[in-house]
């Protein structure tokens, strides 16, 4: 009997794709802790710290009050 997972490729060591900010597009191996993650419209998305910094305002602004 063979097991349903058998010949998956799950869990196969591959190298992660670096990360590119939605923005300005600087790529980066694995997410800093000063980058910004963001869900928009079903997709995940990087923003870095240069363009967090200058768009603050805009990101505060879509929360929801609860937040601030």
């Amino acid at each position: 009997m063979t097991s349903p997972h058998e010949g998956d490729d799950e869990g196969s060591a591959t190298e992660p794709e670096p990360l590119a900010c939605a923005s300005c597009g600087v790529r980066a191996d694995r997410p800093p802790p000063t980058w910004t993650f963001s869900v928009e419209n079903g997709v995940r998305l990087h923003y870095c710290e240069r363009c967090s910094r200058e768009n603050l305002r805009a990101i505060e602004g879509r929360l929801d009050s609860q937040w601030w």
